[in-house]
């Protein structure tokens, strides 16, 4: 369960981390969900580089990636909040330079576990309080 919450805290890290990068690199970018509307309007496609991470804008999020290869995978909610689950998790840390494997349980326990740090949006989603509507 330690791994699995070390694993977590590193995600909700590098989610803030890939949020500086990449409004720094787009200043008028009010928050990450606004890359999808800079897509709608062909300001950019649907994957490329901004700052020093490559996007991919999928369905209902974004998956950024870092220089190192960390992974960063979010969906957005109806609000415009980073969402993730255990899947997005897992792959994070599989991604890692040092990667670390642990079951999707584990995280959803871990995850569970670090309220109030954490809401738990809906059955198995998160977010960060000051990052979505609770």
């Amino acid at each position: 369960m330690d791994d699995a919450r070390e694993l977590v805290l590193r995600f909700v890290r590098a989610l803030r981390a890939t949020d500086e990068a990449v409004r720094s690199a787009i200043p008028s970018l009010g928050r990450l969900k606004d890359v999808h509307g800079l897509v709608r309007s062909r300001r950019i496609g649907r994957s490329g580089h901004v700052g020093t991470y490559t996007y991919t804008v999928h369905g209902a999020g974004c998956r950024f990636v870092s220089d190192d290869g960390t992974e960063v995978d979010v969906d957005f909610a109806a609000d415009g909040s980073e969402i993730f689950d255990p899947w997005r998790l897992r792959h994070h840390g599989l991604s890692l330079p040092e990667p670390v494997d642990v079951t999707e349980q584990d995280l959803l326990s871990a995850a569970r576990s670090l309220r109030p740090l954490l809401t738990e949006v809906r059955p198995g989603w998160f977010c960060v309080p000051r990052r979505c509507a609770t």
